[in-house]
């Protein structure tokens, strides 16, 4: 925290009345060089050499960002004397009142561009690269909000999801045909240092989960690799406890035969309506199955999204 300015260089560096009206401004807004010539109608040297005194003095802070400069007033635990001359100048400069007009509208022209920059991008933002936006970190987000639930993750293949799930979760099982996919979930949880997971081998339509065990249930793009996926579903409705719910993020129906031979799958993805209909059949209730995302790429796959919930 900056120390507060002493008396002495508080009254000598306000008492110009540019440095004064500059005072007033950054008292109001933070504000570049070139935002106080517009303001000011002066010189790029004269509002240099006065921020200069002014930072030289105490009493204002600049902030690097980009190509420019931004200053505000120093943030001080107590500042009383500079605020009370502050005041009494608001009302005693003449040209106070111009200049907070005008600074209004040089802080709207800023918001101007920015709004003018995502109105260039509008129907593109979320397929075009943004820096720090991720899905991975929209995920993270989404798993702090849950509460701490007991999860199957069914067909976990390498345990990908299920490690993210287990930073939230109570305790996640993880459920694979393939013992090999399951060691590499093993050793990735052991680097982590993630405890609250396990690894089970077992087949989607008969799990080694006690009935009535289990919060929520994924099926995350595993649903169309089971031989009998109503069955899997009913097994899902087994495990759940009463008021717990199932998630499937699966392919929506579709003709690429090649995925049966590149991808092991043996089912071409499911209709709306047929997900929705088993879901029923395996007894869950508020179902819900929406397309929720569609590849840009050919062959175009769509993700559809099945929810319900165990009664």
């Amino acid at each position: 925290m900056p120390s507060t300015p002493s008396l002495i260089k508080i009254l000598r560096a306000s008492a110009d009345p540019t440095r004064l009206r500059i005072l007033l401004l950054l008292k109001a807004e933070e504000l570049s060089v070139a935002e106080l010539q517009e303001i000011l109608t002066m010189g790029q040297s004269t509002i240099s050499t006065h921020l200069a005194q002014l930072r030289q003095a105490g009493l204002v802070e600049d902030r690097r960002t980009g190509k420019s400069s931004f200053y505000r007033l120093t943030a001080t635990e107590s500042n009383g004397i500079l605020d009370e001359i502050l005041l009494k100048a608001a009302h005693e400069t003449k040209e106070s009142t111009a200049d907070q007009s005008a600074m209004r509208r040089v802080v709207k022209k800023r918001q101007d561009r920015m709004r003018s920059f995502f109105d260039s991008v509008a129907g593109r933002l979320g397929r075009d690269y943004v820096p720090g936006k991720s899905w991975k970190s929209l995920a993270e987000a989404l798993l702090r909000l849950m509460p701490p639930l007991a999860i199957a993750d069914l067909g976990a293949g390498d345990g990908s999801f299920s490690l993210l799930l287990a930073q939230r979760a109570k305790r996640v099982i993880a459920v694979d045909s393939s013992e090999k996919m399951l060691e590499v979930g093993r050793e990735q949880a052991a680097r982590a240092g993630i405890e609250n997971i396990e690894f089970r081998m077992g087949d989607m339509e008969e799990l080694p989960i006690d009935s009535a065990s289990i919060d929520l249930v994924f099926f995350s793009q595993s649903l169309h690799h089971a031989l009998h996926p109503a069955q899997a579903l009913r097994e899902a409705a087994r495990i759940l406890a009463p008021n717990g719910r199932v998630a499937v993020l699966d392919l929506a129906k579709h003709r690429f035969e090649e995925a049966r031979e590149l991808y092991a799958d043996e089912w071409l993805g499911f209709g709306e309506a047929e997900l929705e209909e088993m879901l029923l059949k395996a007894g869950f209730e508020q179902v819900e199955v929406a397309v929720v995302d569609k590849q840009p790429e050919p062959p175009q796959f769509q993700t559809l999204l099945g929810l319900g919930v165990k009664t």
